[in-house]
C-alpha cells in the first residue's frame, strides 16, 4: 500500500498537469496543493521506516525527487538584493478588518515601493489614505482595489474583467504606471473572484474567467515592464490562472503562504512579472485580515 502510494503520488506532481480539470475542476484542486504532497510523502516515508518496507522505500524516493524538483528552489535562500530592484507588498486587506489603522502602519512599516490592497472600503478606506500617505504620497483606488506607491502615478484606470452574470457594481482591477528610478513600469491591481470547495469540487469558474479577461489586456499591453499584483484566489501551479502565468514569471523564491492567514495552507495573494525577474518573496506578520501581507522583490529589465 505504502509503495502504491508513493506511485500515485510521484503521478501526481510529475504529471499533475494531466489530471482533468472536469469534473469538479479536479485538476485546479490538485495543482492548488501540490505543495503538500511532500509532507505527505514524508509521512509515507516514516511509515516505510517503521515497517522496514524496503521496496515502499525505494519507491517512495521517486515522489521526494519530483518535490525536491519542483519546489526545492523555493527553499534556497534569497539572493542579495540587487540594482534595479523595487518591493512590492501585496494583501488583501479584508472588508471585515477591524484595525485598518494598525494594517496600513505595518504595510508602510515594511519599507516597500509599491503597496498594492484589495476589499477596500468605506469607512476603512479613508483610515487607509490617511495612514499611508505620509510615506507613499501617490496613490490611486479604483473600486475595492488600490495603488500605493512612493513614485510619482500616471495614467491610472480602472480595467473591465468581470465574469458574466454579475449585475452589481464589481470593479477590482486597475493599471497604472509608475515613473520609478529605473524607469516606467506598468502596474497591475487585481482581485479575481473566490473559489469555493464543495461537493461538486473546486467552483473557480468566474476565477477562470476573470484571469482570461485578465491575459488578454495583458497580451494587448505594449509595456516592456510589468507588475501586476493581486489576490488571485489561486496558487501559480492552477492552470485555471495560465492566462497570467503564461505571460508573467513568478517568484523563483520562497513559499509565503498566504492564507489563512491562522494556519497558511497556500499562496493565493501574488505578485508577477514581465520584462523582470522576481528572485524572492516572503510573507509578513498577521494583521487584522485573514491573508497574510506577502512582499516581493522585484528586478527590472531594459533601460529606462
Amino acid at each position: 500500500m505504502l509503495a502504491g502510494l508513493g506511485v500515485v503520488t510521484a503521478g501526481l506532481l510529475a504529471l499533475h498537469r494531466f489530471v482533468p480539470n472536469t469534473p469538479g475542476r479536479l485538476g485546479s484542486l490538485v495543482e492548488s496543493f501540490l505543495f503538500w504532497l511532500g509532507p505527505f510523502t514524508a509521512l509515507l516515508l516514516v511509515c516505510a521506516a517503521l515497517r522496514r518496507a524496503r521496496t515502499a522505500l525505494l519507491v517512495l524516493l521517486v515522489p521526494t525527487v519530483a518535490w525536491a524538483v519542483a519546489f526545492g528552489p523555493s527553499l534556497l535562500p534569497a539572493p542579495s538584493p540587487g540594482p534595479r530592484e523595487l518591493t512590492v507588498v501585496q494583501h488583501n486587506v479584508a472588508d471585515d478588518n477591524a484595525d485598518p489603522a494598525g494594517t496600513a502602519r505595518a504595510l508602510a512599516d515594511s519599507g516597500a515601493d509599491l503597496i498594492a490592497l484589495q476589499e477596500l472600503v468605506d469607512p476603512a478606506l479613508d483610515t487607509y489614505r490617511r495612514t499611508l500617505a505620509p510615506r507613499y504620497p501617490y496613490h490611486s483606488v479604483q473600486g475595492t482595489v488600490g495603488l500605493w506607491s512612493r513614485h510619482p502615478l500616471t495614467g491610472a484606470r480602472a480595467l473591465d474583467i468581470r465574469p458574466q452574470g454579475i449585475t452589481e457594481p464589481w470593479r477590482r482591477a486597475l493599471r497604472a504606471e509608475v515613473r520609478s528610478p529605473y524607469g516606467t513600469v506598468a502596474a497591475y491591481v487585481v482581485h479575481l473572484p473566490s473559489v469555493r470547495l464543495g461537493p461538486g469540487g473546486l467552483a473557480s469558474a468566474r476565477r477562470d474567467e476573470s484571469a482570461a479577461l485578465l491575459g488578454g489586456i495583458l497580451a494587448a499591453d505594449p509595456s516592456d515592464r510589468i507588475v501586476l499584483a493581486g489576490d488571485l484566489n489561486g496558487t501559480v501551479d492552477d492552470r485555471g490562472l495560465a492566462p497570467l502565468t503564461s505571460r508573467l514569471v513568478a517568484p523563483e523564491r520562497g513559499l509565503a503562504l498566504s492564507y489563512p492567514a491562522a494556519l497558511p495552507l497556500a499562496r493565493i495573494d501574488q505578485v508577477l512579472a514581465r520584462g523582470a525577474h522576481v528572485p524572492a518573496v516572503r510573507a509578513l506578520p498577521a494583521t487584522g485580515s485573514d491573508h497574510l501581507p506577502v512582499l516581493v522583490r522585484v528586478v527590472l529589465h531594459g533601460a529606462s
